[in-house]
């Protein structure tokens, strides 16, 4: 076996491989899946040398350690955390020479959600259309870790950045989302449509991959009866029969038969993914462009 790979001492709650995922299959009922905090996850590949869309891991909560066969660069970005080889503490948010057999150890997140592990090559599991990304909801690409399990590596590309840190956005104290409002406004009414616009919510221990729940004030169906189901995008907000707004995120399903009352921007996904239970949460009416 090849000496360029990883072994997983410990897979913490929830470790994934995810790169760029594999959007444009929507059609076969495939999400996109992906890094949830893309930006993040660009930044670990920066600071090893590797291209964009090389497959990192994504940590949640609690971390992982690993073990490599060979001297590797790593570096570690997203939620901040106790980063340590054999025991020793290193560095966060910066290239990180990790001697073959030491033991890295990425720790509980102290803040956020989500941590990012880049690998000089990348971590170069069985492509699935296209993408090395673990989907939980289709159950496309590498199962998550588990204890034991040897990830093989790429061959490195590039030379890793020379920076003693790379700032970062912290994670959010206060979850603020833009909306453009619809397609399915209509469906509420008047009042749901100003207190989803108006009224706090909070994170629910509930999120998860597929989307982020929210916890606080109910919002009312102006129609009874049930939708059709329809196409899903990314950052649609659906809300279900308990009326509490979900946030769908990258591994969320193609089609669904709740209503969508707006749909988040893009580039505010990135705060939701290490937005941890109990944060904050407002949604802010956008024009349509």
């Amino acid at each position: 076996m090849t000496d360029r790979a990883l072994a997983v001492v410990r897979a913490g709650a929830l470790t994934t491989v995810q790169d760029l995922g594999r959007p444009g299959h929507a059609h076969l009922g495939v999400p996109r899946s992906g890094a949830l905090d893309r930006p993040a996850a660009d930044l670990v590949n920066r600071l090893t040398g590797n291209p964009p869309g090389a497959a990192v891991l994504e940590t949640t909560l609690d971390g992982c350690a690993l073990r490599p066969r060979s001297d590797v660069t790593v570096a570690v970005a997203g939620a901040p955390c106790r980063v340590t080889v054999d025991g020793r503490p290193a560095a966060w948010g910066a290239p990180l020479r990790v001697p073959a057999g030491a033991l890295l150890d990425i720790g509980r997140a102290l803040t956020g959600v989500r941590t990012y592990v880049g690998v000089c090559g990348g971590v170069a599991v069985e492509r699935v259309l296209g993408s090395r990304s673990t989907d939980l909801l289709s159950g496309l690409g590498p199962p998550p870790l588990t204890d034991g399990a040897v990830l093989p590596l790429g061959r490195p590309t590039g030379v890793h950045a020379r920076v003693d840190v790379a700032p970062q956005p912290a994670p959010p104290a206060e979850l603020v989302l833009r909306v453009t409002p619809g397609p399915r406004d209509d469906w509420f009414t008047p009042h749901a449509v100003r207190t989803f616009l108006s009224r706090p919510y909070r994170v629910s221990s509930a999120s998860n991959r597929i989307g982020l729940r929210t916890e606080g004030p109910a919002l009312e169906h102006a129609r009874a009866g049930e939708l059709p189901s329809e196409g899903m995008v990314l950052g649609a907000v659906q809300v279900p029969p308990d009326g509490r707004p979900v946030v769908f995120l990258a591994d969320h399903p193609t089609t669904g038969g709740y209503p969508v009352i707006a749909v988040v921007r893009t580039a505010d996904l990135p705060a939701a993914a290490q937005a941890s239970p109990g944060t904050p949460v407002r949604f802010v009416a956008v024009r349509r462009r």
